[in-house]
């Protein structure tokens, strides 16, 4: 759906008439409909910083060249030479008078930053740390990075964190691709863990990244489940859309386009479990890659909230999703080094007026993938949720113009983001390159103004 704030922002003719109204002047999002390039860093200029100390810096610095470009270890001598990703090994940043490098290095660097740029930042994990101190240190970090997000979001810049564990430097490159590169544009403001508990898998193709492996993705006839299966197909996944029998020619259209195979099927019907067991061990031999997308609303206050209106997102969005789980793990369905991503919201989040129950569930699968987590590390599974914010979707297309004005607005990019930037989030939790990162939930979401 087109923003027309953006292009009047962007045009000479109106861009006046946006600052004389006050109106904010989001700026186009760098995007890509391809999938990943095998050196996504060529052609751009990535300033390197370091902390006395720290620990990540010499493999931050491979990652980039390997990427395809040098890293500068200073600004461009050059006043019109803008810098594009800005990387920060913070890990040695261990008490109060450590900190002022964030100063030193930020401060005469965020003038030169390019439209759409990406900084990302590594900190010590605090529960590795040797003293509260320390701990504190590490902390201080993210309240920095979330607050850096917020001053330069209106340039289409993003900002993000990584804990790293000392183990787990060599887990980066994947984490670092993603969030320095343009499939991140709408992901801001975040902090991930980085660690070595799950095993690493034997591979870590450059292209073609998930090619071999049986995907399922629910709920993908339309918005953010078509264009995930969209994203994981152009990774080389082979990929089956689930949706309800409502949803058969949408469903078949969307197959037909991206070349998936579709399932019609109810995941919250008592015998979903089995069949899906019994359908990917006859088709695929098991199962790669499991996108919990599929969920429902249906909103009221909880004064004027019929039962079952509570049952039927309760079974849908969280029951459904467990039943299912249950029998592909214990079965073994899902293969060793499988990757597991649920769909949570900002909902669960922050919680809704009106979506009591939509929110209890969302925010059960942050509590769902942070307690799996540990269950799965020794087979090599990652498990993340992803929570989306404003994407503009056939859904938001239908609400009232004011209220679709306020819920685009309400993040630091100023605008809505669209299914792709979800589908890039997810599609990312499917490599082989997350394998530092199980249990976590990631935004994408602008940096939203509502929520942690």
């Amino acid at each position: 759906m087109s923003d027309l704030l953006i292009k009047f922002a962007a045009n000479p003719a109106t861009a006046g008439i946006v600052k004389m109204l006050g109106l904010p002047a989001p700026i186009a999002l760098a995007r890509s409909d391809g999938a990943y390039a095998a050196q996504p860093f060529s052609g751009k200029n990535v300033l390197l910083g370091r902390s006395k100390n720290c620990y990540a810096i010499e493999n931050l610095r491979a990652i980039v060249l390997d990427a395809g470009t040098s890293p500068l270890d200073a600004l461009p001598e050059d006043e019109n030479a803008g810098v594009d990703i800005l990387l920060m090994d913070a890990t040695g940043c261990a008490d109060p008078a450590g900190l002022r490098v964030l100063y030193d290095f930020f401060h005469p660097a965020v003038r030169r930053i390019s439209p759409n740029a990406r900084v990302f930042i590594t900190a010590a994990l605090p529960s590795e740390a040797s003293n509260p101190v320390a701990a504190a240190a590490a902390r201080a970090i993210e309240g920095f990075s979330r607050s850096l997000a917020m001053e330069l979001g209106m340039r289409g810049a993003t900002v993000n964190l990584a804990y790293v564990a000392r183990d787990a430097v060599d887990r980066l490159a994947g984490v670092v691709r993603f969030f320095c590169g343009v499939q991140s544009t709408y992901v801001s403001g975040q902090v991930v863990h980085v660690t070595s508990r799950v095993a690493a898998p034997a591979a870590f193709p450059a292209s073609a990244v998930l090619k071999g492996k049986a995907a399922l993705v629910t709920g993908s006839a339309r918005g953010i489940g078509k264009a995930t299966a969209e994203r994981l197909v152009q990774e080389g996944a082979q990929v089956v859309c689930l949706d309800v029998a409502g949803a058969s020619e949408a469903l078949h259209e969307t197959c037909s386009a991206i070349g998936a195979m579709p399932l019609e099927m109810d995941i919250a019907g008592p015998d979903a479990p089995r069949r899906l067991a019994d359908f990917f061990k006859e088709k695929f031999g098991g199962l790669d890659i499991l996108v919990h997308n599929a969920g429902i609303t249906r909103d009221k206050t909880l004064a004027n909230m019929p039962g079952h209106y509570w049952d039927m997102v309760v079974d849908i969005n969280f029951a459904a999703l467990t039943a299912i789980d249950q029998v592909l793990l214990s079965e073994k369905i899902l293969r060793d080094g499988a990757r597991i991503v649920c769909l949570s919201s900002i909902s669960g989040v922050a919680g809704n007026f009106g979506q009591a129950n939509y929110a209890a569930t969302k925010a059960a699968l942050i509590g769902y993938v942070a307690a799996q987590a540990s269950q799965l590390a020794d087979r090599g599974i990652c498990i993340n949720a992803v929570a989306p914010g404003f994407i503009e979707t056939a859904m938001t297309k239908e609400m009232p113009f004011m209220t679709r004005e306020v819920g685009r607005r309400l993040n630091t990019m100023r605008q809505g983001g669209i299914p792709r930037d979800a589908a890039e989030l997810v599609a990312f939790l499917c490599t082989p390159g997350v394998h530092g990162i199980s249990g976590d939930t990631i935004r994408v979401c602008g940096q939203g103004l509502i929520g942690a």
